[in-house]
């Protein structure tokens, strides 16, 4: 006798062998897949108030200076690690320009809940925090101002926002309350200017995540400079906005003098670009 799949035609012993397929294929589509959607999130202005009306940066012990223009501090917002994705809804994320989907291991490469990571990441902006103000006194010390010596204070706000991205734009904002552009003017010249990038209490500026997705999300807003670290000049690069100059940064000094640049007449040619 004869087994029952030999006993069908061709084209039904496919259908019967390709049974098993269509149902892994739907356990699959059904299925949580570790991943997290990202999207832009605020572009706060760090010479401005934050979200509970304070200023963002206040500077007290040493003459400070009103700014115009706006220096803007990115970030990106992501679906937590407790947040089940299915293949359709990342999908749909996969194909749109303002959306990324990342390996949860890659958005928060610490693990743990949600809780947890929130911590994590207070913490993380409490000490970028730190780090900011170090890095801008110890610059505007190498210029001579004597902001140690005159005791300068300085406290940063910033509500509902956490991870290290937002050194080097707290760092420029202190260095442009207290000193402007060192001659007298804006360090921003009036402009409205965007970055992202962490920085060390040396002023080495580092690499961060998201870019793309916060060019985007600046441009938006309004900017049309964006200081992006050195190192992710290629990825910033992606879909980037129409109306928007990147320039790559490595350190405070390079950030601080590229801004001064192009403040002046005929200073953009000589900014570096990605």
């Amino acid at each position: 006798m004869l087994p029952l799949l030999s006993r069908l035609s061709r084209n039904s012993r496919l259908a019967v062998c390709a049974l098993p397929v269509v149902a892994l294929l739907g356990v699959a589509a059904l299925a949580p897949l570790p991943f997290a959607v990202a999207q832009p999130g605020s572009a706060t202005d760090v010479l401005g108030k934050d979200s509970e009306g304070r200023p963002v940066i206040s500077v007290t012990g040493v003459p400070t200076r009103e700014t115009t223009g706006k220096l803007r501090m990115t970030t990106i917002v992501a679906t937590g690690p407790s947040i089940d994705h299915r293949v359709g809804e990342l999908a749909d994320a996969w194909f749109r320009d303002d959306r990324a989907v990342m390996p949860h291991d890659v958005v928060y490469p610490t693990g743990g809940d949600d809780e947890e990571i929130a911590e994590y990441n207070k913490g993380e902006m409490l000490k970028s925090q730190n780090s900011a103000v170090s890095a801008a006194l110890g610059y505007l010390g190498e210029k001579g101002k004597d902001v140690r010596g005159k005791d300068a204070k300085v406290d940063l706000h910033l509500a509902d926002v956490g991870g290290p991205s937002a050194g080097l734009l707290f760092t420029l904002g202190i260095i442009d309350k207290i000193d402007g552009n060192g001659a007298g003017g804006d360090l921003t010249g009036g402009r409205d200017i965007a970055g992202t990038g962490t920085i060390d209490a040396d002023g080495t500026v580092g690499q961060v995540g998201g870019v793309p997705l916060k060019i985007k999300g600046a441009r938006e807003d309004g900017a049309t400079v964006f200081l992006v670290p050195k190192d992710e000049c290629s990825q910033a690069k992606t879909g980037l906005p129409a109306g928007m100059r990147l320039v790559p940064v490595s350190t405070l000094d390079g950030a601080v003098t590229a801004l001064r640049e192009l403040g002046k007449p005929g200073g953009t040619g000589k900014v570096p670009s990605c």
